[in-house]
């Protein structure tokens, strides 16, 4: 029997620290929930002292996602809740902190760190290698008086003098550390020079039989899947991963990556794993958007290209046989391969089956969230002369969450849900079901628009928004030089009264075909408000936090408004000194 290789996930934490992703504490939750479905073994939900809002999105993750055991019962299941993980500095408020957030959680870890290279020491820390494991000894003792579940990691260990690296580590051992993680932080190593540090700190660190080996490597030269599975084969027994890779600069391990190459290669590695494949891909399409990072086309396992073949060769070879150039089973990450054609007469049985053939099953949407996905997929099949394809599903489902968690409201919860469902078999919808799928309240909300533009026409914009705030419409219009979208856009702030970046705009089509479904994601930031600027307090990221939305329709014009107004309640909800600070001296 091989060893159980522990899937320590770091999307909430690492992964929020990608430049320009600001997650909401209703998203950093659903994502929560989303990977204990999953089957991953260690969430790090956050760094709780960074703000009172990431510390309400760690004790929320705490409380409602611990004790889940939701996917995660049976054979090649973890069959215990995940480990529910704060992160902490070398410092008694962060270590207190933490523990205040994780503690509710039937399973929780403390993650202390503290860097060890000589250049950490001498310029950022202004302190002798004596008084690293000084600290040390006395930050992890208080963990441990705190909590069983102590990890330790050595920032930059990739750059640190391996004899004073094994020093500092065995001090962390005696002082009640359970795991002990060694960050590749810059991305620096090679997979040869990575895996033989970890062979050398097992082999000359006292105690190294007494915990847990982990790995942590960034992926600025590309390497970082290589160094970790390098890691694996020398020793560690976890992996520090990301959703997508996403992270710090050039991102973190890729989850799906790991997984796929130990399920791939399972004589490779003297590993398993206990995720569930199959949720890949769903996995990956929330983080994608809810995070507004997209993921590339030729992203391994999970990019839309992963398992198209256009050579001529290769499409003769695999309608033969699949194994002539498939060495994954699309189906074993959640690609769906299935012949449920969906139209405007399929009932909600059909729907909810397809959903969970996509990886949306179980409690992934709530009663409300499958209401509203219902009604929207009820509009497009109307709107298609094809039917209803995999990717307009997974567009629509995408859309409910933008719209269900972002808003200055309380998303519905599956336990909190009280939206009206109709009998499971029914295909048509009743006469007020478009007034009965909003589970949360926005702030602005669309009410009417038109449009004029063409060539040689100036384009103008009438735009009638619902403010829920002031429980009145407001109608305003607008000229643009540079198109309808321009138009539109410029209208919405002067209604709002909000002055606004737009930092990206997308447009993307969810399948072939004039009718085919839009899919717009936009990422906006305010011009006028500043981070927070407390003595003493952690920095936000960056300059300012940056916001997605995201929406669809036939109509790429509506899809355009929607996505935009979808992050702008994002915005109007979000307090920068309560929701997200980053701080610049994480692993």
């Amino acid at each position: 029997m091989t060893d159980k290789l522990i899937i320590f996930d770091t999307t909430l934490r690492d992964g929020e620290q990608s430049p320009g992703v600001t997650l909401n504490t209703d998203e950093k939750v659903e994502i929560a929930r989303q990977l204990a479905r999953l089957g991953v073994d260690v969430i790090e939900a956050g760094f709780p002292v960074a703000s009172p809002g990431d510390f309400n999105a760690v004790q929320r993750i705490a409380r409602e996602v611990g004790s889940s055991m939701e996917g995660r019962t049976g054979e090649g299941r973890v069959n215990e809740p995940a480990i529910i993980c704060g992160l902490a500095r070398s410092v008694e408020k962060d270590i207190r902190t933490a523990f205040d957030a994780i503690k509710d959680a039937p399973r929780h870890r403390i993650h202390v760190f503290l860097a060890t290279s000589d250049i950490h020491l001498e310029f950022k820390l202004k302190i002798s290698r004596e008084q690293c494991k000084e600290r040390i000894r006395e930050m992890v003792g208080l963990a441990k008086s705190l909590c069983a579940d102590i990890e330790f990691s050595p920032e930059d260990a990739g750059r640190s003098d391996r004899e004073f690296l094994a020093e500092a580590l065995s001090v962390a051992v005696a002082a009640g550390a359970t795991t002990l993680n060694i960050p590749d932080t810059v991305g620096y190593n090679t997979p040869l020079e990575y895996g033989s540090l970890i062979k050398y700190l097992r082999e000359h660190t006292p105690g190294a039989d007494q915990v847990v080996w982990s790995t942590h490597c960034h992926n600025d030269l590309g390497l970082a899947t290589a160094n970790s599975l390098a890691g694996v084969s020398n020793g560690a027994r976890q992996v520090e991963v990301a959703v997508n890779g996403i992270g710090e600069r050039a991102g973190n391990t890729a989850l799906e990556e790991i997984v796929m190459n130990v399920h791939t290669h399972p004589h490779a590695y003297p590993v398993h794993h206990t995720i569930n494949t199959r949720l890949l891909f769903s996995t990956s399409r929330m983080v994608e958007d809810l995070s507004g990072m997209t993921v590339q086309a030729n992203k391994a396992i999970v990019g839309r290209n992963a398992f198209l073949h256009e050579s001529g060769i290769h499409q003769d070879g695999v309608l033969k046989n699949k194994q002539t150039y498939e060495i994954i089973r699309p189906e074993d990450v959640g690609v769906t391969t299935g012949n449920l054609a969906l139209g405007k007469h399929s009932g909600r049985h059909a729907i909810k089956t397809k959903l969970e053939e996509l990886g949306y099953g179980g409690s992934a949407l709530s009663d409300a969230q499958f209401q509203q996905a219902f009604v929207k997929f009820k509009d497009l099949a109307d709107s298609k002369k094809a039917g209803v394809t995999d990717g307009d599903m997974h567009a629509l489902v995408a859309d409910v969450r933008s719209s269900t968690l972002g808003g200055s409201g309380t998303s519905a919860t599956p336990e909190a849900s009280t939206a009206p469902v109709t009998s499971p078999t029914s295909t048509e919808l009743p006469e007020d079901a478009h007034d009965l799928v909003d589970p949360v309240t926005q702030r602005f909300a669309l009410r009417h628009m038109q449009v004029f533009t063409g060539v040689g026409i100036t384009p103008t914009a009438t735009v009638t928004l619902h403010d829920a705030q002031r429980g009145e419409d407001l109608t305003d219009a607008a000229l643009a030089k540079n198109g309808p979208i321009e138009a539109i856009y410029s209208v919405i702030q002067r209604i709002t009264g909000l002055d606004i970046d737009l930092l990206n705009f997308n447009v993307s089509a969810t399948s072939e075909g004039q009718d085919t479904l839009g899919k717009v994601a936009v990422r906006i930031a305010s011009r006028t408000s500043s981070p927070p600027d407390a003595e003493g307090s952690l920095t936000s990221y960056g300059a300012q936090p940056k916001f997605t939305g995201l929406a669809t329709n036939v109509d790429i014009i509506t899809a355009s408004a929607n996505a935009y107004i979808s992050a702008l309640n994002r915005m109007v909800s979000h307090d920068s000194a309560d929701t997200r600070a980053s701080h610049k001296d994480r692993s």
